[in-house]
C-alpha cells in the first residue's frame, strides 16, 4: 500500500504510518528522571532499545470515559488533521499503553470506576483508577521515514510522576524489559532510538525552560523536515 509524505506526494512502497502515542513520565524530586524501558531483543522494530512506553491506538480508547478532559490547548494542537475524539484516544492509548507495559495507572481514584469490554481498560478500571488526560502536556509528534519495517504518527506526551494514582508491582509484558527511572544523563547514555534521543532533549529544554511550540519530526520529499506545532 503506498502512501504520502507530509506535502502529499505518493511514496510507493511506504507504509500509512498508524496512529500512536507516548507517555514521558517525570520524577522532579532532586535530579529530574523519566520513565524508560528496553525493548526486548526478539522484537521485529527498535529491538533491544531504551525506549518510552507507547504504542498503537486501540479502537477501544475513543470509548472510554475519564476524570478530565486534555486542556484546550493541548486538544487545539493534539487535533491537528484529526477529529477531538481521535485526539483524546490518541492521549489515552498513551496511558494505556504506559499500563499495560509498566504496570503504572496515570488517573484519579474513583469508588465508582466505569466499564469496559476491552481487556486492558477492563483491567485498569478494576484498580479504581480513571484516566485524567489535564494532567498531559503534548511535546512533539514525529512520523516514522518511509521504507521502514514498521510506520507510526507518533504523538508525545508529558506528564508529572504526581498523575500516578497506583503501580503494579512485577508488571510483565511482551514488549519491555523491567521499566526504571533515569536521570536524563543516564538515559543520553543508552541505546536510544534516534527520535527518543530527539525527545528526550525536547524534554530537557521544557524542564529547563516551561512551554515551548511542539516539534514536529517528519520527511518530506525524501528529506527530513523539522515543523511547530
Amino acid at each position: 500500500m503506498s502512501a504520502f509524505d507530509a506535502d502529499g506526494d505518493i511514496v510507493p512502497g511506504a507504509l500509512r504510518p498508524k496512529d500512536a502515542a507516548t507517555l514521558i513520565l517525570v520524577k522532579r524530586e532532586g535530579e529530574p528522571r523519566v520513565l524508560m524501558g528496553q525493548r526486548h531483543a526478539g522484537l521485529a522494530f527498535m529491538a533491544g532499545k531504551f525506549v518510552f512506553p507507547g504504542g498503537r491506538i486501540d479502537p477501544c480508547d475513543q470509548r472510554v470515559a475519564v476524570a478530565s478532559d486534555l486542556r484546550p490547548e493541548v486538544l487545539a494542537k493534539v487535533s491537528a488533521g484529526i477529529t477531538p475524539s481521535r485526539a483524546r484516544g490518541i492521549a489515552l492509548a498513551a496511558i494505556r499503553e504506559t499500563f499495560e507495559e509498566t504496570g503504572v495507572l496515570v488517573g484519579a481514584r474513583s469508588d465508582t470506576p466505569p466499564r469496559s469490554r476491552a481487556p486492558a481498560w477492563a483491567r485498569f478500571f478494576a484498580h479504581g483508577i480513571v484516566p485524567r488526560l489535564d494532567t498531559l502536556d503534548f511535546i512533539a509528534r514525529a512520523i516514522t521515514p518511509p521504507n521502514r519495517p514498521r510506520r507510526f504518527d507518533a504523538r508525545f506526551f508529558m506528564a508529572d510522576a504526581t498523575a500516578i494514582a497506583h503501580v503494579l508491582e512485577d508488571a510483565a509484558n511482551e514488549e519491555l524489559l523491567k521499566p526504571c527511572w533515569l536521570t536524563l544523563a543516564e538515559a543520553r547514555a543508552l541505546d536510544l532510538p534516534a527520535i527518543t534521543r530527539r525527545v528526550l532533549e525536547e524534554v530537557e529544554s521544557r524542564l529547563a525552560s516551561g512551554p515551548r511550540p511542539v516539534p514536529f519530526f517528519r520527511f518530506s520529499r525524501g528529506k527530513s523536515s523539522l515543523d511547530y506545532l
